[in-house]
This record gives structure tokens, sequence and C-alpha cells, in this order.
């Protein structure tokens, strides 16, 4: 490399804008570690009695960051959509309580995360809630957005059947069990400002289905659209309904 390239890419590097600061938003410090766990709960946003209200009020929150949504540039610029689009993660958990929280959101992107289509965030596998024991703290959904509005990818039922792994398969609460679940907010709304909440999809790996919700009347509706069948530890197939 000449060292009029060096020196242009050096400048550039020096001059590109830093992120904007957002309070729902953890970034680990240069050499701060970012791999065991996501610091909770966020503030201004729970607790709530009950997990359905929980993510009605998550949807609308992660899917208001920008670069969130991305469906108005689909059509206008495929390449650009996939360079601005942006995951972001959470942990939806119970606390002893018996109150659902939410952790900070993270845009850090997944290992491996290419311009192929939509990005991916790393969600570290705890949360640091700093009110309770690491051990009584009980792991819900992992919550994130879809930027293009697409289906559960193989990334993601890979994350959650690691998941499944780490924590419980099914939480006990006060009213009834709740099995862990990777969910995946995603809206149709071309209005990049007032992105509305359309719904969520979502991978249960206590029951193997994949489940896509939607948002109507206040009400959340879902149905099955497939079953997913492990042919071994890394590999799997969908059967599609």
């Amino acid at each position: 490399m000449n060292q009029r390239l060096l020196f242009v890419l050096v400048v550039g590097l020096a001059c590109s804008p830093p992120r904007p600061v957002d309070p729902d938003i953890w970034r680990p410090l240069p050499g701060e570690a970012s791999g065991d766990a996501i610091p909770g709960p966020l503030k201004n946003f729970g607790p709530f009695d009950s997990f359905a209200d929980a993510l009605k009020a998550a949807c609308p929150l992660i899917l208001s960051k920008p670069n969130a949504t991305v469906v108005h540039l689909v059509e206008q610029d495929r390449q650009l959509a996939s360079r601005v689009s942006t995951e972001y993660c959470a942990w939806l958990y119970l606390t002893p309580e018996d109150k659902y929280e939410l952790s900070m959101l993270t845009d850090m992107p997944a290992a491996g995360s290419t311009l192929r289509g939509e990005t991916s965030c790393a969600l570290p596998v705890n949360v640091n809630d700093p009110r309770y024991p690491p051990e009584s703290i009980k792991y819900i959904f992992c919550v994130h957005n879809h930027p293009f509005s697409g289906e559960l990818s193989e990334k993601d039922i890979f994350f959650a059947a690691a998941m499944a792994n780490a924590h419980e398969l099914v939480v006990t609460t006060k009213e009834k069990k709740v099995p862990l679940a990777v969910i995946a907010f995603f809206s149709n709304s071309r209005d990049p400002e007032n992105p509305t909440c359309d719904g969520f999809y979502q991978y249960i790996p206590a029951t193997r289905e994949l489940l896509r919700w939607t948002h109507s009347q206040g009400l959340w509706e879902g149905k099955r659209y497939g079953t997913v069948h492990w042919r071994g530890p890394a590999r799997f197939i969908i059967q599609r309904e």
C-alpha cells in the first residue's frame, strides 16, 4: 500500500462521524468486556406484569431506532438499504418479583455479519441487573428487529437453540409456564419517521414451532407457519404449513 493511499484511509477513518449516543443502547467501551452480559434494566421502560404488555411496548421502541426498518429504501436502492440496515437486540427477562423487564439494547454486529441482506446483532448470553443475583433472573425472549420485515433466519434459529441450552427451556411464572423464544419485530411501513409495529416472528425451541404474529385492533393474532426438524446439532430443515 503506498503512503498516499494509507494517508487517505487514515484521514477518512479519523473523520468518520461517531455513532450518535443513545441512552437506550449499550456499546462497550474499548477494552470493556462485551461477551458475557448486557446491562439491565432499560430505564423508563418497565416493569410490566405480563410479557404481552412488555412485548407490546418493546416493539415500537425497537422499531423507532435509526434504520431499524428499511422497507422504504428497498425499492429505491437495495444496496443502500443493506448498508444502513441495523438490528437491535435485547433480552426480555423475569425478575424475582415476577416483573418483566427489558435489558438495554445493543446494535453490536454479530461475528460474520455481511452485507448480503440484513445485518445481525450480537446479544450477550446473560443480563447484568445489579439489583438481583445472576441466578435469580429468568430469560424469556430474545427480542430484535428485522429491517427488511423478513422471516426468522438460520442464525436466529441457531441462536435460540443455543440459548435454550444456556437457560431454562420453559420458565414457570406466577401465571403460567412460558417457553423461551427468539422474537423478531417487523414493520411494513414506508414511513421511516413513524414506523408501525405490524407484528413479529417467533421460534420456540421447546415446541420447535415457527409463528407469525400480527397486531390488529390492539390484539396479537398468531399463526404457525412452520416447524423446525433438527437433523443434528448443526443442521435442520423447516417443514412449512
